[in-house]
């Protein structure tokens, strides 16, 4: 892995001196000023469940992928949820759009939506296919991945989700799998429910949307029907698009144009009593002409390619609680990933010799890959007088086969060496406990086992297949001292297995090697710790203050990492290695608040990197952020309106701190930056009743001074000024 982190922040703040000490600073006001204002308050005013409760903050929000449902700031881990006002509040056009006011999570590689990637707490990045597998991503439960060449790993519609969990850490790998170093991101699709009111069998919705930066265009339908108490059916379909956009001083970033249709089809069913089954398909398709070869970051030596990029999710599954059985609360679930990517008509560049002739990249070819799955989960329950215990457990299994197929200009078929075909095969048992006491005490252990095999494409010459087993447990605490105050802990140990690109390439695009058959897994021990703070009733009745502080130290050992030993031509040695051990620590501090007439979020990431052999700062390490949300709620108006800000440090190493490019001998990369404060302003109104019921608009203006800036992860610039404006029409029967 590449990164480093040492404070140095010109222009914004001196977070050199201030990082360190910004979350105890934070979290010493806080508790001063909920103890002080609201201990008394909420004694003597929260009665009952629902007052303690009162309004409900981004920390209130329920979090369903960490185990037993409990709200966020009650989660003995930094998790965050994405509500589908969120979503629509932000107008996003890419996938990436969505997470910038998450701590601790980043979107890697370009604003394009051929180029992104997610980073999670400095793990991620697209120019390394080694990154693959470090963070899991889902969507309804399907496991989603791709990787290839100078390409993003996620190709999908904000327009499809109502809802996004971010896991953050390893603790996720017992339910999701070995491997998560980073964490887990779960996307959830829209439901009919969500849009058919109460005492109505149907809705229609109709949304347009524009953004200036430049002319991006959305258009969506979705229908939702009930049939009967038993079933009900939703329909959507998207169509986007965009003009290659423009930053802060006027530059235009080429290729970032596109255009994207994508749809939705879900049908949920009631079986018996209280099981639902629920089947759905997605699927989102972009056919792009002259885009750049290269998607994660503008680089015109590779030329152009016309691509067509199709993925589809199928998903079917059946969940049952059995209210009246403690034994059984059953979840079963199979799904169907398929992601392709159609490259014809590369213009290369003859000048460097990248041409068809010289390299099979430049030839028409087809990379994809698909995943099949299988889970079967279950929760049993025990209670006392002043306990209960929830066990989950359960077991999945999931086919990958990746592929490739190019041809040379005479339609000869031709070997991709750099993108191995294959399939990859695993297999996991998990467990989680969860016991706890007198509403006060929550103990979280949990183990998993996984079964891996890799199976080359006879074709791959020198490769054989592997198989091996990583054990991945965990044990996690979160004590309440009172309604205030409450501590959490967790200490979690994963492994990461090799992967097909790893195990079996043998080529890269200036060197060929063997395959890299001695590999071993990554692994990872990571600690945390943490604590919450709740208050209510604290400037008003009923309004609601929560924070949440997170600090983690994560040790990771035998990082797999391209050869540094190889040179161009050809090498008698292995393309991948273990050599590399990384350490990644720091804090995350979230803070919310919510009233009648005002809300307030903020979030602040501060995270390290080094390579613990060498002492190079690692360069997947985004720089230090605050983000923060500040908005006013006018309710007899039906008016929501706000200011976002993002400022962030300059990176952790001095050395990369610039605005463009570098000396050497890193004058070829495209990891560096500036500290920078960008704000963002929104509107939203949403009529309740009279005669514009079932109407709602959002107005917004990102990056309202228009600046000039690049965020660390990126390899190009980001947006300039854009005003965006969404309207939509809800008619319901």
């Amino acid at each position: 892995m590449p990164a480093r982190i040492e404070m140095h922040t010109p222009g914004v703040w001196d977070m050199g001196l201030a990082a360190r000490d910004w979350a105890a600073l934070m979290s010493g006001a806080a508790m001063t000023a909920f103890v002080g204002m609201g201990t008394a308050k909420a004694q003597e005013a929260q009665t009952n469940d629902e007052e303690k409760q009162g309004r409900v903050t981004t920390l209130q929000r329920l979090i369903v992928g960490a185990g037993v449902e409990k709200i966020a700031i009650d989660t003995p881990q930094a998790v965050s949820v994405i509500e589908q006002e969120d979503i629509d509040r932000a107008q996003p056009t890419t996938i990436g759009d969505v997470f910038d006011q998450i701590p601790g999570v980043n979107v890697s590689g370009s604003d394009r939506v051929f180029g992104e990637t997610f980073n999670i707490r400095g793990i991620g990045a697209p120019e390394s296919a080694n990154e693959e597998g470090r963070i899991i991503v889902t969507v309804d439960g399907a496991i989603k991945f791709f990787e290839q060449y100078r390409m993003g790993g996620f190709f999908s519609d904000p327009e499809l989700y109502k809802r996004v969990e971010v896991l953050r850490g390893p603790a996720s790998s017992t339910l999701y799998g070995s491997g998560a170093l980073g964490g887990v991101i779960n996307f959830t699709t829209k439901d009919a429910a969500d849009f058919i009111a109460d005492g109505q069998n149907g809705a229609l919705r109709l949304k347009g949307g524009y953004n200036s930066n430049k002319n991006g265009w959305l258009g969506s339908v979705l229908l939702a029907q009930r049939l009967n108490e038993s079933a009900e059916f939703l329909f959507e379909g998207n169509y986007r698009r965009a003009d290659s956009y423009f930053t802060g001083d006027g530059t235009e970033v080429p290729s970032s144009d596109f255009d994207a249709w994508s749809g939705l089809a879900k049908g949920t069913f009631k079986v018996g009593d209280e099981g639902t089954l629920r089947l759905s398909y997605s699927q989102w398709d972009s056919d792009a002409d002259d885009q750049d070869y290269a998607q994660v970051g503008t680089q015109s030596t590779f030329g152009t390619v016309d691509r067509h990029v199709i993925d589809k999710t199928g998903i079917i599954s059946y969940e049952n609680p059995f209210s009246d059985n403690d034994w059984l609360d059953l979840k079963v679930s199979a799904s169907f990933s398929d992601t392709t990517v159609d490259q014809t008509d590369a213009s290369g560049n003859p000048m460097f010799g990248l041409t068809c002739a010289t390299s099979v990249l430049f030839c028409d070819s087809e990379y994809g890959y698909q995943t099949w799955q299988f889970n079967v989960q279950n929760t049993t329950e025990w209670q006392g007088d002043n306990w209960e215990n929830f066990l989950t457990y359960g077991w999945q299994s999931a086919y990958q086969i990746r592929t490739a197929d190019a041809v040379d200009v005479f339609g000869n078929p031709l070997p991709i060496t750099f993108h191995p075909e294959g399939t990859d095969v695993k297999t996991g048992i998990f467990v989680q406990d969860e016991f706890v006491w007198d509403e006060r005490l929550t103990l979280i252990p949990g183990m998993r086992l996984d079964w891996h095999e890799l199976s080359p494409e006879d074709s791959i010459i020198g490769a054989e297949e592997t198989d091996d087993t990583a054990f991945s447990p965990k044990i996690a605490a979160y004590y309440r001292f009172n309604e205030t105050f409450a501590v959490f802990g967790s200490v979690a140990h994963t492994e990461r297995f090799p992967t097909l690109d790893e195990t079996f390439s043998t080529s890269s695009s200036s060197s060929f090697f063997n395959p890299s058959l001695d590999l071993i897994k990554e692994q990872s021990n990571n600690f945390e710790l943490g604590f919450a703070l709740s208050g209510y009733d604290l400037a008003q009745s009923g309004d609601s203050l929560q924070l949440k502080t997170t600090g983690f130290y994560n040790d990771i050992k035998d990082l797999i990492t391209r050869n540094p030993a190889l040179v161009s031509g050809f090498n008698d040695l292995p393309g991948y290695v273990n050599i590399n051990r990384a350490e990644i620590y720091g804090a995350e501090v979230e803070l919310a608040y919510d009233a009648d007439y005002f809300f307030a979020n903020a979030g602040y990431s501060y995270v390290q990197g080094k390579d613990k052999d060498t002492g190079n700062y690692l360069t997947t390490i985004a720089p230090h952020e605050l983000s923060f949300t500040l908005g006013g709620k006018l309710p007899e108006h039906d008016l929501v309106f706000g200011w976002k800000a993002r400022v962030v440090s300059g990176p952790q190493d001095p050395d990369r701190d610039s605005s463009g490019p570098l000396p050497p001998p890193n004058a070829s990369s495209t990891r560096f930056s500036e500290a920078f404060d960008v704000h963002d302003i929104f509107l939203t109104w949403t009529p309740q009743d009279g005669e514009f019921k079932g109407w709602e608009a959002n107005l917004g203006v990102d990056n309202i001074f228009d600046k000039q800036y690049k965020e660390f992860l990126s390899n190009d610039p980001a947006k300039g000024r854009t005003f965006k404006v969404s309207l939509a029409k809800q008619i319901g029967w």
